[in-house]
């Protein structure tokens, strides 16, 4: 698995990281599985090779953090902890104090004395001041509980508003072969020294090459389009979806050359993007965890980027 820094200031992360999103936060995708069976699907990511942990207050009410803390217990010292603070209602809120209380909820349920990344989850529309927000989270890495902090879902205003504050270690995009609105936000990101960490950058599924046009889901998994969540629309909707799997067969006959699945190659294009650190991968099944955590090792070199990059003009990025 390769290494490499969170930016000009961050940890040295494993370029493929795990997301506790889908293994501990309920509903959303689908009836869960039994509660031992997600402990031993985090337990497997620090037997990968994989050094990180994404998670959030919001993944089921805290409960991703706890599942968490479950499974990484007496291994504390092996996996860095990265967690994130919602705006209210949903989450802690972004006033000053807000923030301290949030980080303080997460820490106890992670049951630990610092979190290594603490990050905004996404731009609060509350009213309240940017600066304010990101003051109050340099006061948490002044007072050792994070070790680097960095945002969410934030555009380049945002960031650069930070940035005149306090160094902005990360941001956390959605990214991936079928998502790639945000590409030229990422590079930026690269050459100013804050690292990125995508999210989706399997496109829920969808670059596994496992879904096909006849795939159904659970009518409370987000991919049967009951609420149509943006991730929805712009992947799984009428039109998309056949655009999202003509890509996958483009870039399935490519795995099969490499020797790797489809899954791998989506995850190694994605960390040979210029300023991608590092790519968040969920699941929950300990065979699929050890099978994204082999992507750290692919290798592509500039003709087979080229070649993938032909096969993204199929997808819906381009519709």
């Amino acid at each position: 698995m390769r290494m490499r820094r969170l930016g000009s200031q961050g940890p040295e992360l494993s370029v493929v990281g795990f997301g506790a999103w889908e293994a501990g936060s309920g509903s959303e995708w689908g009836q869960p599985p039994p509660q031992d069976r997600i402990v031993e699907t985090i337990r497997a990511v620090l037997d990968s090779g994989i050094n990180w942990i994404d998670t959030a207050e919001v993944y089921g009410d805290g409960r991703s953090e706890e599942v968490v803390a479950d499974a990484i217990e007496g291994r504390r010292d092996e996996v860095l902890i990265a967690t994130k603070l919602a705006p209210s209602p949903e989450g802690s809120g972004f006033r000053p104090e807000e923030v301290r209380r949030g980080c303080a909820e997460s820490l106890r349920r992670l049951r630990t004395d610092h979190v290594d990344l603490y990050q905004l989850h996404w731009p609060d529309e509350t009213g309240v001041p940017i600066e304010e927000t990101w003051g109050a989270m340099a006061a948490l890495v002044d007072e050792g509980l994070v070790r680097a902090i960095g945002v969410s879902n934030f555009d380049r205003e945002l960031i650069s508003r930070c940035e005149a504050l306090r160094h902005v270690d990360s941001l956390q995009q959605e990214f991936s072969m079928l998502r790639l609105e945000d590409r030229g936000l990422i590079a930026w990101c690269g050459e100013h020294g804050t690292g990125v960490v995508s999210y989706g950058p399997l496109a829920y599924g969808l670059l596994t090459g496992a879904i096909t046009s006849e795939t159904t889901f659970d009518e409370t998994d987000f991919r049967s389009g009951h609420e149509e969540w943006d991730y929805w629309q712009a992947l799984f909707a009428p039109g998309k979806l056949e655009r999202s799997l003509a890509v996958v067969e483009a870039i399935r006959p490519i795995a099969e050359r490499l020797g790797c699945t489809v899954a791998q190659l989506a995850l190694a294009w994605n960390v040979h993007q210029p300023g991608v650190s590092a790519a968040i991968a969920g699941s929950r099944n300990p065979e699929h965890v050890r099978s994204n955590a082999g992507a750290g090792d692919i290798e592509l070199d500039e003709d087979t980027l080229a070649e993938l990059e032909d096969a993204l003009a199929l997808g819906p990025s381009f519709a």
